[in-house]
């Protein structure tokens, strides 16, 4: 009787689980929306929206059609989409779409010197080798553009305007000329001392933003797949991207991103700004405030320093307002590296609208000879592209991942940063220069300021950023362009261990610091995830309450 019973329970058992496969609805497709995306969902708002899909042509006008979008603009990789944000739900879960991105405004990140990361010394000559100018090396700069100025002439080789099919690539904002400065600006016999890290490299100006310095990310993923696409014709080594916008998802699913990955994995150096978002209004301290696209592992991400207007750096801070890491969604380690970016004088576009709104960065000369000052991480991009423009003219064989090791390799750590303040540290031409001519190996000390400067000597990256050719260490031995160097250091995708400094995986220990997957210990902070504690507060998103609250 006992076993009867269990037979006819196991039957209905069975039948519980059949009906219950059979009833159950199916869980229904619902494509990867970026946070603005969503807070639009949420919100209920209405209206339309520009959004980017990936796809190819047919799929994607298919897909136009079928929800009453209208084609903005063609991308290599897919489309901006004006979409009714009622008709974006239904898109959102349409089968043939995985991920959807808004189209959202990117701004340049506003807030020198040669001699105090050693660029001076790159220029005439390291231990009695040739100097370095960065002559060869053709720098992509994605801006407001670039004026013609006396102290860029020769330097610009190609214009192409984003902004404006009939425009000429002209900078009515001002921001893309004082990074242009900042890199390749030419010594001038009226105002010396004001020339860019890289005198001789070459520009190809690719308008992004306009006047007001607001521009789209569609506007910077066609400059970038521009620069993909005539790397060749005009020897582009190294996109700059002085500009970004919030992050908003992951960076596998960010278009911005995935357009810098495209980029690097054609074998161009792409440096990006960290951001400016440091700190609170209030002057609090921001954890995982870096930008999209600086939150690409593929990017070399730029914070700022403040130098103090010496060129001595012992006396060396990284600005509050320089964003810190780790990145949301992925907790990378960013940013990479810092370099000067406090109050950097550089020159001024005639009749820009910044020096029409705040006159007092105007610091000396006038007309096309004139120079204004700015801080921002904007400008510490430009340090490090022009630093990279010296690194590969001294070994045009350096793939990107190699460069961003040179620049790590030669920095000089910030205790008081940290890892997430300042990455590798602060960056020192003179040795990064040195370490692409001779290998890791060769990290001698520099003198700067009258002072003995002292490389760290670490360098981090994460495993799926890199490719199998463009791993510096095969086996115990590290390739380095067309040499074998033997040596006590081991890098190998993202595991480094070098002395008492360790860095595996996602794992990073560091003195008394410690960063663990996607939690951060720093002796009494805290990051988790999308928590932020500093001290007894947290920050969440905007809102910022007591610990004892939360």
């Amino acid at each position: 009787m006992f076993r009867r019973c269990a037979l006819i329970g196991l039957m209905v058992a069975v039948l519980a689980l059949l009906a219950g496969h059979v009833s159950a609805d199916p869980v229904p497709h619902r494509a990867r929306l970026s946070a603005d995306l969503q807070q639009h969902l949420s919100a209920r708002d209405t209206g339309t929206v520009d959004v980017i899909v990936a796809g190819g042509r047919e799929e994607i006008s298919a897909l136009a059609a079928r929800y009453g979008a209208t084609t903005r603009r063609w991308l290599d990789e897919g489309a901006v989409l004006r979409v009714s944000l009622d008709a974006l739900d239904a898109l959102s879960q349409d089968a043939g779409v995985a991920h959807v991105s808004g189209d959202v405004p990117v701004r340049g990140s506003m807030a020198v010197t040669d001699p105090a990361i050693g660029a001076d010394q790159v220029w005439s000559g390291l231990k009695g080798l040739a100097g370095f100018d960065g002559t060869g090396v053709t720098v992509a700069l994605i801006d407001s553009g670039v004026a013609n100025l006396p102290a860029l002439a020769g330097r610009v080789v190609a214009s192409v305007d984003f902004t404006d099919p009939n425009g000429t690539g002209a900078d009515q904002f001002g921001h893309g000329t004082h990074v242009a400065g900042i890199i390749a600006g030419q010594p001038m016999q009226a105002f010396p001392g004001y020339e860019g890290v890289a005198p001789g490299v070459q520009l190809v100006n690719l308008k992004v933003l306009a006047a007001d310095g607001s521009g789209t990310v569609s506007n910077v993923i066609a400059a970038i797949d521009w620069a993909i696409a005539n790397r060749a014709a005009y020897n582009i080594r190294i996109i700059n991207l002085s500009l970004g916008h919030p992050v908003f998802e992951s960076a596998s699913d960010d278009p911005l991103c995935q357009a810098v990955q495209r980029a690097v994995a054609s074998g161009i150096v792409v440096v990006a700004a960290a951001g400016n978002m440091g700190k609170t209004d209030d002057g609090r301290m921001v954890l995982g405030g870096i930008d999209s696209p600086g939150n690409s592992p593929y990017a070399i991400t730029v914070g700022a320093l403040n130098t103090k207007q010496t060129v001595i750096r012992s006396d060396d801070v990284v600005a509050t307002y320089s964003s810190r890491g780790p990145t949301l969604y992925d907790y990378t380690l960013k940013p990479d590296v810092v370099a000067p970016g406090n109050k950097i004088v550089s020159l001024e576009a005639p009749g820009s609208a910044i020096i029409g709104e705040y006159p007092t960065l105007h610091m000396l000369g006038g007309g096309d000879a004139a120079y204004m000052q700015m801080s921002g991480t904007s400008m510490s991009a430009g340090v490090v592209s022009g630093v990279a423009a010296l690194i590969l003219q001294a070994n045009p064989k350096l793939d990107p991942v190699k460069v961003k090791a040179a620049l790590q390799l030669g920095a000089t750590f910030l205790p008081e940063a940290g890892l997430i303040g300042c990455g590798a540290g602060s960056v020192d031409a003179a040795t990064s220069v040195w370490i692409a001519m001779r290998g890791p190996k060769a990290n001698d000390d520099v003198t700067i300021g009258g002072e003995t400067v002292t490389p760290t000597g670490i360098a981090f990256w994460r495993e799926d950023a890199t490719t199998q050719a463009a791993r510096i260490v095969w086996g115990n031995r590290i390739v380095w362009g067309d040499r074998i160097v033997w040596g006590d250091r081991i890098v190998w995708g993202d595991r480094i261990v070098w002395g008492d400094r360790i860095v595996w995986g996602d794992r990073i220990v560091w003195g008394d610091r410690i960063v663990w997957g996607d939690r951060i210990v720093w002796g009494d902070r805290i990051v988790w995830g999308d928590r932020i504690v500093w001290g007894d507060r947290i920050v969440w998103g905007d809102q910022s309450v007591n610990s004892e609250q939360a």
